[in-house]
């Protein structure tokens, strides 16, 4: 994993995928917390960010995906146990149109069991209802940019 700690500080490379079926995006919280984000994870050291987000949706939940694009590049500044400075690459992904992900209704968790993700389909709509992090995606999942974008976040310190 590319994630190291200096000082007081956590710096944490990380690739995302945004899934959009039917004006819904599927979002992931750690079972212990109460905030969703964007399925991925920490990409691995001479590997693609193309090949974490692969990589990370099949240990996750047992699927492949198609990688479209590249949608953001993130700066993001916040605070949890510690404090993080995360580079992550968002991109539009889809999984195969007959996956069994896009069936489900309410929650559900992946395969991995430490730590325990919880998945779930949100309307777009309602993303300002729900606690959703890094707070740019509450609007930026409503209307994807056209071309890769820079994101500065400090709202999480």
């Amino acid at each position: 994993m590319i994630c190291f700690d200096k000082d007081d500080t956590r710096f944490n490379y990380r690739i995302a995928g945004i899934a959009i079926h039917n004006e819904h995006v599927l979002l992931n919280r750690l079972e212990e917390t109460d905030f969703w984000f964007l399925p991925g994870g920490r990409a691995e050291l001479r590997e693609t960010s193309l090949v974490s987000l692969e990589r990370e949706m099949r240990e996750e939940l047992g699927e492949e995906v198609n990688v479209q694009r590249l949608v953001w590049i993130a700066e993001t500044f916040f605070q949890t146990r510690q404090f993080y400075h995360e580079l992550a690459l968002y991109f539009l992904m889809a999984f195969t149109p007959t996956s069994p992900i896009y069936q489900q209704n309410g929650p559900f968790f992946g395969l991995e069991e430490k730590p325990r993700l919880i998945y779930q389909w949100f309307p777009l709509r309602d993303l300002a209802s729900i606690t959703l992090k890094p707070a740019f995606l509450i609007t930026g999942l409503q209307s994807l940019p056209a071309s890769p974008t820079h994101i500065l976040d400090r709202t999480g310190v």
